[in-house]
């Protein structure tokens, strides 16, 4: 198979201005500051723009389902932009983590209820959020680090009437779902269950959230009636397509966070003066800017890989996948920490952007899977041996 393009499609260019032009105009980070005082932290209308009127929700959805029957790499490039503004929407969780699982459902017996989310999901109409917490990675699927790890009790169960009972913690953007597809035990094995977030015996309760743009929640299920839309090696097939899809895109929105970085802070080099001259012309501060950009320069290659081979179903997805998170999650944090600090005391404020920049990166950092637990499997899958 040749290599994939790493170059960006007058079509993305395209996709990438317009998205670009709605969140700046719609959600400049004085306004996403201002609503992440309040306890409602998401603007719906700004998602109702996005997801609807520009079709982003529905871009990895075919159009026979109703979407624009793109793929991912539209999808990251959404994404680089979503980080770029660090906007609070529930992209990443429902237009691309609960879609990828829904769409590797197509052909499973439950196809006609598939097909209908699948169009609610293209038209911006419902928010679906996969009932995990945040921070599992791709080989954690089904597996009892999901289930039962420690510090976390996630364990969901199903009775034979379809009935789940029990708890998930740090569900992301969970506030704003319309439903649940919750991973769960059932008598005959593993199975995905499609959950209304306002069904009887659903609760929700706020977690402490490092990003305020994104915050967590825990879900409790008590007896809430679910609709099951696969069992066994479909389910486990699903939610492992969903947290690698997911996987791949996060580093595109890490991405996005480290290009908007670097800008804000070669601006403030460029333009802040100290003893008559531009401190950017310190040759210390231009070295760390220069490395800096080199970084974003390479974390872009390997975000743009990643999307290209889940998009492609590409044999090499699972390692450029681990790749992507090794790398761009680091890269994102770096360059959050160093507009900090070239921004000086003004960097440490709540009245400057940088630090929605810095909580969104270390959020992201963790986010399924952190860069040392990709490193990890990064090892395994090319037959690396173990450190010893």
């Amino acid at each position: 198979m040749a290599a994939p393009s790493l170059l960006y499609s007058e079509v993305e260019d395209d996709l990438r201005a317009s998205v670009r032009a709605l969140l700046a105009d719609r959600s400049p980070w004085n306004a996403v500051l201002a609503r992440c005082e309040t306890d409602q932290p998401y603007d719906t209308s700004v998602w109702k723009s996005l997801a609807a009127d520009l079709g982003c929700a529905g871009l990895a959805i075919p159009e026979k389902a109703g979407g624009a029957g793109a793929s991912w790499r539209e999808a990251a490039v959404v994404a680089e932009e979503v980080g770029r503004a660090v906007t609070p929407v529930p992209f990443l969780t429902s237009s691309v983590i609960a879609t990828a699982a829904v769409l590797a459902l197509q052909e499973s017996a439950q196809a006609a209820e598939i097909g209908d989310l699948l169009e609610r999901l293209a038209a911006g109409r419902t928010a679906a959020v996969l009932a995990v917490p945040f921070s599992s990675a791709p080989d954690a699927a089904f597996s009892k680090a999901l289930l039962s790890d420690a510090p976390f009790s996630n364990t969901v169960r199903a009775d034979d009437a379809g009935r789940l009972s029990g708890a998930v913690t740090s569900v992301a953007d969970a506030r704003v779902a319309d439903l649940f597809i919750v991973p769960a035990t059932a008598s005959a094995g593993p199975a995905l269950f499609v959950v209304d977030a306002d069904a009887a015996g659903v609760t929700l309760d706020a977690a402490t959230s490092l990003d305020l743009t994104r915050p967590l929640a825990d879900l409790t299920f008590t007896e809430a009636t679910g609709r099951q839309l696969a069992s066994n090696d479909a389910a486990m097939t699903a939610l492992s397509r969903a947290l690698s899809t997911g996987a791949a895109v996060l580093a595109s929105e890490q991405l996005g966070i480290a290009e908007a970085c670097l800008e804000l802070s070669v601006s403030y080099l460029k333009t802040r003066y100290q003893f008559a001259r531009p401190i950017g012309s310190y040759q210390a501060l231009k070295h760390r800017a220069a490395d800096l950009w080199a970084s974003v320069a390479q974390a872009r290659a390997v975000a743009r890989y990643a999307a290209a081979c889940v998009a492609d179903d590409d044999p090499d997805a699972p390692v450029a996948v681990a790749l992507a998170q090794a790398y761009c999650s680091g890269v994102a944090v770096r360059a959050a920490e160093e507009c900090v600090q070239f921004h000086g005391g003004i960097g440490f404020t709540w009245e400057h952007p940088a630090h929605l920049y810095l909580k969104r990166a270390k959020s992201d950092s963790i986010a399924l899977g952190t860069a040392s637990r990709h490193r990890a499997a990064l090892g395994r899958l090319v037959d690396l041996p173990a450190a010893t």
